[in-house]
């Protein structure tokens, strides 16, 4: 399994308001790069397509109030994998991190990491930038 990490980005929200807006994939397509394309959501599920790559869906697996969201793979993908979301309170605000678990092949990890890692690192930014 190969795990890769985003930045930790502090935000000017409470874990509470942070839980709230990640717990509900219908606010996720404000996150989407321009890439991302044909995005159908409800509060728990979601498929896109990502330009020049597949189609993906993922669904909302676990939520820990106000700590972590566990998303896992929902219906065809080229490889399994999961994405947890953590957020950790800081006074009145929060750090939020993402990680994604994904089983990849020695091929795809090397073609996949980096933009995957940049994929990561845009979500969590344009999410602090949004709530700035």
């Amino acid at each position: 399994m190969t795990t890769i990490v985003s930045e930790k980005e502090t935000v000017n929200q409470t874990p509470e308001q942070v839980f709230a807006f990640l717990s509900d994939f219908n606010n996720f397509e404000k996150l989407m790069p321009e890439q991302v394309t044909d995005w159908r959501a409800t509060a728990e599920a979601c498929t896109f397509t990502i330009k020049g790559m597949a189609k993906l869906g993922m669904k909302i697996e676990e939520k820990t109030p106000n700590t972590a969201i566990k998303i896992a793979r929902d219906g065809d993908a080229p490889f399994d994998f999961k994405l947890n979301v953590s957020i950790e309170e800081m006074d009145d605000r929060s750090n939020v991190q993402l990680s994604f678990d994904a089983d990849l092949n020695p091929f795809l990890k090397m073609m996949a990491e980096k933009p995957l890692r940049n994929f990561l690192n845009l979500l969590v930014t344009k999410y602090r930038e949004i709530h700035e």
